[in-house]
């Protein structure tokens, strides 16, 4: 598979690089977690935010060994991979990160690979809650308009 470059930002995404973006947990927890944002986030809140729901507590109860390695791994991995994708954008100078206009082809699928996210958890709990009836109920609705 190749590697993406920025020219490939404002091109559709083919199923093997959604299928790619989306096969890490990490990689995932942070789309939920940007989800829903208008305004860029720093990515240390973010970073806090993914180890909490990673280890099922609140992100001000996050070790400090945990935090640092989702951060590490987000700024030299994760971030850099769905930024080259066009489905974040990463400002490097102000360490933030905001979704970007190709995260709209990604959506449908993570609404289904949410099923398969922990039930009793923190992660669960923060996609209740989010607005409306939350990801989790959408996907409900959905679900039930298929079978009528």
């Amino acid at each position: 598979m190749e590697a993406l470059t920025s020219s490939q930002e404002a091109h559709e995404l083919d199923a093997d690089t959604i299928l790619e973006l989306l096969a890490n947990r990490r990689r995932r927890y942070l789309l939920y977690a940007l989800r829903g944002r208008e305004d860029p986030i720093e990515l240390s809140t973010l970073a806090e935010t993914v180890a909490g729901w990673e280890h099922d507590v609140p992100p001000d109860e996050v070790a400090k060994n945990e935090y640092k390695s989702v951060y590490v791994s987000s700024v030299q991995c994760h971030v850099p991979k769905l930024d080259d994708a066009g489905v974040v954008d990463h400002d490097e100078d102000n360490h933030t990160v905001v979704l970007a206009d190709n995260f709209d082809q990604l959506e449908p699928y993570l609404r289904i690979v949410v099923k398969d996210e922990p039930e009793n958890s923190t992660l669960h709990a923060a996609l209740q809650t989010e607005s409306g009836e939350g990801l989790l109920g959408q996907i409900r609705e959905n679900v039930a308009r298929l079978k009528q």
